[in-house]
């Protein structure tokens, strides 16, 4: 009899363990999903990005032509926050 309370013991921690294996293994399932939905969502949201930037340098150029001829002190203020001064990398 002390045979069978032990294998009942055992079996139910075995039904436990299969249980949180599926348990975590539907987890896994369902985040992945997840991710690759953000993963899509961002890359949406970069290509979007890469489709204005032409766009808004095209205008920036523009209002840097017209700066040079109207001298506006708040364009050039404006101008010269949009293009920072670069560092040169350190070879």
């Amino acid at each position: 009899m002390k045979n069978d309370s032990t294998m009942t013991f055992l079996n139910l921690v075995l039904a436990a363990l299969v249980f949180l294996g599926v348990l975590f293994a539907l987890l896994s399932i369902w985040r992945m999903h997840e991710l690759r939905d953000l993963q899509q969502h961002l890359q949406r949201q970069a290509l979007a990005i890469q489709g204005t930037l032409p766009h808004v340098e095209a205008l920036v150029n523009d209002t840097a032509a017209y700066n040079t001829t109207a001298k506006s002190p708040e364009l050039t203020q404006l101008l010269q926050a949009l293009h920072p001064v670069t560092v040169p990398a350190h070879k």
